[in-house]
């Protein structure tokens, strides 16, 4: 694979959801099975939180390929696709699999322009704010976009893939929607944002460049940007706890005042610093709540969707959830975090025990304390319905 350069990674749409990397999207293309699967992997996040999006390549049996989940189509990314192309044939089939994930729908338009010859299928349910428009002017291709069915049979990619739809789930001012697929020939989920599960380590797109990383291995302001292999870890770990719980009990946070008191007698003061601003200040303990949260790369419904979404209508989660266990499925590729997970039915169900009204509770509620104040004020505003599950 050959370096690129800037303008290779250069995201010119970047401006719709403002979010780092912003205009400079680095892709890595990974084999997960040798001349049939590939995954294409960036990073975004906010405050320099950066985690992996994932987008999925399959080989077709009949020639050609499926992409599930898009990124950013830059040039890096639609030269690495175009090696495939070249052996494999075109890509035929696009897969929108989310209503929800504003980072996964911003690339559909841009990524679906570059393929003219490829037919879109996204999820039912798509919606937007402030107005619902039409799929047309959300930059889906007219004349090529359709729904995917509940009857898989009626799509033409039917003799190799099956699919579970879940949703939409109305959450007052929106919905959220996901269909996971499964490739019968590899026995792979591909799962967007439903199951997670958290590596020790940061994964390898992260550490392209490592900056976000370093950032968040230091103490306090005035400490230096240093690059050691702990440091990486470090810094990954706690922007894992950072994504998935916002504000762990490990973790407080500093008022702006003193905040930028302390940046002050930082040496580094750039932009790509935040001028020395570092408000956050992590408690010993804070690797115990990490590895509580990864349990060795366990499967995970993510506190966010357990706490803010998948419990407003958990019967509905969970048949769906069942109907997923059916597959005889040996991986999954997930759109966020580690991949591939190798990974039983039995492991997938036992990831939505939440749902059931006498489940052992699988996060510290002190963890939880952020996510729980943040449904109160949805709840007391009338944004979302309250959840249905008994406490």
């Amino acid at each position: 694979m050959t370096l690129s350069s800037h303008r290779d990674r250069a995201w010119p749409y970047w401006p719709l959801v403002p979010i780092y990397p912003y205009g400079q999207r680095q892709t890595l293309r990974r084999e997960i099975i040798p001349d049939w699967i590939w995954v294409f992997e960036q990073v975004q996040g906010i405050f320099y939180v950066v985690v992996p999006i994932r987008m999925t390549v399959i080989r077709l049996e009949a020639g050609g390929l499926l992409v599930y989940a898009p990124v950013a189509p830059t040039r890096e990314c639609l030269g690495l696709l175009a090696e495939l192309s070249d052996r494999h044939g075109p890509i035929r089939y696009i897969i929108q699999p989310t209503v929800s994930g504003i980072e996964h729908k911003v690339f559909i338009g841009p990524f679906a322009r570059r393929f003219p010859q490829a037919q879109v299928w996204v999820a039912p349910g798509q919606w937007s704010f402030p107005l619902n428009l039409p799929l047309p002017w959300l930059g889906y291709p007219l004349g090529r976009t359709e729904i995917l069915p509940v009857e898989r049979a009626a799509t033409p990619f039917a003799g190799e893939f099956d699919y579970e739809i879940l949703g939409p789930l109305g959450l007052g001012l929106g919905q959220f929607g996901e269909v996971v697929f499964y490739h019968r020939r590899s026995r792979t989920l591909l799962v967007t944002d439903t199951i997670v599960a958290i590596p020790a380590d940061p994964p390898e797109v992260v550490q392209l460049n490592p900056y976000p990383l370093l950032f968040h291995a230091k103490e306090g302001a005035a400490d230096p940007i240093t690059d050691t292999p702990r440091n990486r870890q470090k810094g990954w770990q706690r922007i894992s706890l950072f994504a998935l719980y916002f504000r762990p009990q490990t973790l407080t946070t500093l008022d702006l005042g003193p905040a930028w008191a302390a940046a002050k007698g930082g040496s580094d003061r750039t932009p790509r610093n935040y001028f020395g601003l570092y408000p956050f200040a992590w408690q010993p303990g804070w690797r115990d709540t990490f590895a509580h949260l990864s349990q060795g790369q366990k499967l995970r419904v993510a506190p966010i969707l357990q706490t803010l979404i998948l419990n407003r209508q958990p019967d509905q989660v969970r048949n769906w959830a069942q109907r997923v266990a059916l597959w005889p499925f040996e991986r999954i590729i997930p759109c966020h975090f580690a991949a591939p997970l190798t990974a039983t039915p039995h492991q997938w169900r036992e990831a939505f025990q939440f749902l059931n009204p006498d489940h052992d509770p699988l996060f510290p509620p002190e963890d939880l304390a952020v996510l729980q104040d943040i449904d109160r004020r949805l709840i007391a505003l009338k944004i979302t319905p309250p959840p249905a599950l008994k406490e």
